[in-house]
């Protein structure tokens, strides 16, 4: 039995997010798990390096799957990216030892949420970004995102309230810069923020929390020492709103 290693990239915005679900069969795992079993005749499980919520998109998804195939990686590749849909891509494949697994060997992932703060509309990016229309202060929300650097319990930043795992994390890096727009008829003019976050692990919805609570103090609805009030709570209550899916891109992941 063979192992094989993916590089992915996907727009989540029809899909039902990454994990297969019986209700629907519209979900990024459930695609390339039905697409890999009708190519070798034999059920194929595809393991993710995690799971991105419906709408959520991906530049550096990993995942593999076992396969007794005779194929070579350059088939398997081109029998994939002809039959996936054009909303999914293998980026790279190759083979790898038996027991490597994306999820339980990755070290560190970086995702990406991307704001748009302008009252314009952007049509071209419109499935990729979340509109601000209020002035941001951007010193404010660096202030509050360097007090969520480090290792905390996240608890309040996750809307799994059910799961007995821990909360733990580690965020090794939160930048928060402006960038030039890429849009037709907006080159050039700095409207976007981009918020990355690149840690060894994150919660259900922890990144669009900490985006949403940001954002608040970004709007001067919060002061950037509330952070370490909330983080101290535990509450989910007590965090920012959970912005939309459609802004937030998983950029790498690390082993």
């Amino acid at each position: 039995m063979r192992n094989f290693k993916m590089l992915l990239q996907y727009e989540g915005t029809r899909y039902q997010g990454w994990q297969k679900q019986e209700s629907t069969d519209n979900t990024i795992q459930g695609k390339l798990e039905a697409l890999l079993s009708k190519m070798t005749g034999k059920k194929v499980e595809v393991q993710g390096s995690g799971r991105t919520d419906a709408g959520v998109h991906a530049l550096g998804q990993v995942a593999n799957f076992h396969a007794d195939t005779q194929m070579s990686v350059e088939e398997i590749l081109d029998y994939m990216n002809f039959y996936l849909p054009e909303d999914i891509a293998v980026i790279s494949l190759s083979e790898v030892p038996e027991r490597f697994h994306s999820r339980l060997n990755a070290k560190g992932k970086t995702y990406c949420y991307r704001v748009i703060n302008s009252t314009l509309p952007h049509v071209f990016d419109r499935r990729y970004v979340h509109i601000v229309k209020e002035n941001l202060d951007l010193e404010a929300m660096k202030k509050a995102a360097d007090i969520l650097t480090g290792t905390h319990d996240f608890k309040a930043f996750t809307s799994n309230k059910r799961s007995k795992k821990s909360t733990v994390r580690t965020i090794d890096e939160i930048r928060i810069e402006r960038a030039f727009g890429i849009s037709l008829g907006t080159a050039g003019i700095q409207d976007e923020i981009r918020f990355t976050y690149s840690g060894n692990g994150f919660l259900y919805h922890m990144v669009r929390i900490i985006t949403g609570t940001l954002l608040e103090v970004g709007t001067h609805k919060r002061k950037p020492e509330e952070i370490a009030e909330i983080l101290a709570s535990g509450e989910r209550e007590n965090a920012g709103e959970l912005v939309p899916a459609k802004g937030l891109t998983l950029m790498e992941v690390r082993y």
